[in-house]
């Protein structure tokens, strides 16, 4: 399962040198507003309103608290993103009654087969992994942000504590308050605050928190496809992959030798595909992702009208337009994978990808930062009610725990990752074998446990 399109950034991307300096100058002249008697005074201030901040504005208003969330861009994005949901992420949206809405708007994955030269080397049932939802679900980000969205306003009895625009320009601490500055001059104080900001944490580089690169980072180029269009395999190849009726809720993953291709199924007659490419590709074209799912699989997508209009196949292009259209945000993107040195420090906490950036292979981000949220509401509310030192200590449990599962995630995306390189001879050889091997018992029960996030 592909995570993403601009993979790790949770909420605005990261402003060059220039803009850093004017952010230093303006939290330097701006009048200190968080210092005002009648400043305005919430339990959490949320800084990133992607859907891991959003999430965890809609536990933490549920559980009665107030909340502010604070987002650098003034529109919400359009395009698909992070598309897979798993049990567990799927489990957390039911807490907020939501799991049932993105079921009906999404497409269930029930199963994941492995190819190579057409050839199927084995086959994953996610059902194998008992639980209350047998299947990872594929839903675009845009989608689970609206849903978002509306039940924060609905927890909020009508009032949206969403602020688009607020960019976070200073943040400081005493020992019973954070002080945020905002890039306007306006400010807030809140009891506690979350960084929710992405890859490009300003929160974590205000904090003076480390970021650790885990390994190498890895080029890829993705784009959707209308499903309909995939056509036969090349001559030669023992069958098409994409022709059985079952890949309609089937997820493809071919590794060939010249790098993985994968390809999920998405609502509304789409499919996205994933290439592993040996260089950066940002100009790339919806034809030119299509040669290379052709040239390694033999499978014909149909990218004319992506090509027929303006730029229609770059990223930029919202996903609603055009109905006519048979490819839509192609994207190039570089898989990098961090850890923060911590979670929390005083009465900030970091989450999702701004605490531990996990490459999209295996769609693992986002579900990740939900159980982050998940874990981190109850210890701020702990904090807020309870107290200063009953807040640290909940505080340094969640960083513990929550550091630990993201340790192991970065470990099996890493897995993905590598199965999924450019291979020959021999080391093709051993790599069928291996997956062969996981495809069988009792190791296929125990992968489809780890793929579908169980345990984190």
């Amino acid at each position: 399962m592909s995570d993403t399109l601009d993979p790790g950034t949770d909420t605005a991307p990261e402003a060059p040198d220039a803009a850093r300096a004017t952010d230093a100058a303006d939290a330097t002249a701006a009048p200190d507003a968080t210092d005002a008697a009648d400043a305005e005074v919430v339990d959490v201030a949320v800084v990133g309103a992607g859907p891991v901040g959003l999430l965890l504005a809609c536990l933490l208003v549920q559980r009665g608290l107030s909340v502010v969330v604070l987002e650098a861009r003034e529109q919400a994005s359009e395009h698909s993103r992070a598309i897979g949901i798993h049990p567990p992420g799927l489990a957390v949206l039911a807490q907020l009654g939501l799991a049932d809405a993105a079921v009906s708007a999404g497409t269930p994955i029930f199963r994941g087969e492995a190819w190579c030269d057409g050839e199927v080397l084995g086959g994953l049932d996610i059902s194998e992994a008992a639980g209350r939802y047998p299947f990872v679900l594929a839903l675009p980000q845009r989608d689970t942000e609206r849903l978002l969205r509306e039940r924060l306003t609905e927890l909020c009895d009508g009032r949206d504590p969403v602020r688009r625009g607020a960019r976070v320009v200073a943040l400081s601490q005493r020992e019973d308050i954070v002080q945020v500055r905002l890039a306007a001059g306006a400010g807030l104080r809140a009891r506690y605050a979350v960084g929710a900001d992405g890859a490009r944490s300003r929160v974590r580089e205000y904090l003076g928190i480390s970021w650790r690169a885990v390994g190498d980072a890895q080029p890829y180029l993705m784009g959707d496809f209308r499903s309909e269009q995939s056509g036969p395999a090349r001559s030669g190849v023992r069958g098409s992959p994409m022709a059985a009726p079952h890949m309609a809720t089937t997820a493809l993953l071919a590794f060939e030798r010249e790098g993985v291709v994968e390809s999920f199924p998405l609502p509304g007659g789409w499919r996205r595909w994933v290439v592993l490419t040996g260089r950066l590709r940002p100009e790339a074209t919806a034809d030119e992702l299509a040669a290379i799912v052709r040239q390694r699989t033999g499978i014909v997508l149909d990218a004319a009208a992506a090509t027929a209009g303006n730029d229609d196949n770059h990223a930029h292009d919202s996903d609603h337009d055009n109905a006519q259209r048979t490819a839509r945000s192609i994207s190039a993107f570089a898989v990098r994978q961090h850890r923060a040195g911590t979670m929390a420090a005083g009465r900030v906490a970091l989450l999702g990808d701004a605490a531990h950036e996990v490459s999209p292979i295996g769609g693992q981000g986002m579900n990740l930062g939900w159980l982050d949220a998940a874990a981190l509401a109850p210890a701020l509310e702990l904090g807020v009610r309870g107290g200063h030192a009953l807040g640290s200590r909940a505080l340094a449990d969640y960083s513990a725990r929550r550091g630990c599962a993201a340790r192991r995630t970065v470990l099996q995306a890493s897995f993905n990752m590598g199965v999924g390189r450019p291979a020959r001879g021999s080391r093709l050889a051993a790599r069928n074998a291996l997956v062969r091997l996981l495809a069988r018992p009792p190791f296929r029960a125990l992968l489809a446990q780890a793929f579908t996030m169980r345990g984190l």
